[in-house]
C-alpha cells in the first residue's frame, strides 16, 4: 500500500475502493486485504480520506483480471515500486496499442509479460 503522486493518479481513469470490490467479489473486504498483501492487487491510498483504492481495471466483474498477478509478481521481480507499477501499466504503448493494463483486460496477458519480463534485460 502506497502513496502515489498526481502524475501517476492522473494515469489511472477509474478506482475503486475495497469495499466496492469485496462486493462486486462477493467476500469479505478482509479478503480484498489479502489479495493486496499477497500482490495481486495494487491498492493506493487516494482521496481526502486517504481510502485505499484499485485501479477500476484490474478487476473484471467479480475477479482479478486475469494475467494481473503474474505481471505484477515479474515487475516486483525486477526492483518496481507499486507506483512504478502502476505507471508502467497505465502509460500508454503505441506497440501494444493503448496501455499494459487494456491489454491485461482484452486477455492479451502474454505480450503483456513478455515486455515486463524485456525490462529486466
Amino acid at each position: 500500500m502506497t502513496e502515489i503522486d498526481a502524475k501517476t493518479d492522473a494515469l489511472v481513469p477509474a478506482w475503486l475502493h475495497l469495499p466496492d470490490i469485496a462486493e462486486m467479489f462477493d467476500v469479505e473486504v478482509t479478503r480484498v486485504r489479502q489479495l493486496v498483501k499477497e500482490g495481486q492487487l495494487i491498492a493506493v491510498r487516494r482521496g481526502e480520506n486517504r481510502a485505499l483504492q484499485v485501479p477500476a481495471a484490474f478487476i473484471d466483474g467479480d475477479k482479478v483480471v486475469k494475467g494481473l498477478a503474474g505481471t505484477l509478481t515479474l515487475l516486483r521481480d525486477d526492483g518496481f515500486s507499486d507506483e512504478e507499477m502502476l505507471e508502467w501499466l497505465f502509460t500508454p504503448d503505441p506497440t501494444l496499442p493503448g496501455t499494459p493494463a487494456q491489454a491485461l483486460s482484452e486477455n492479451r496477458g502474454t505480450e503483456v509479460k513478455r515486455r515486463a519480463q524485456a525490462l529486466a534485460v
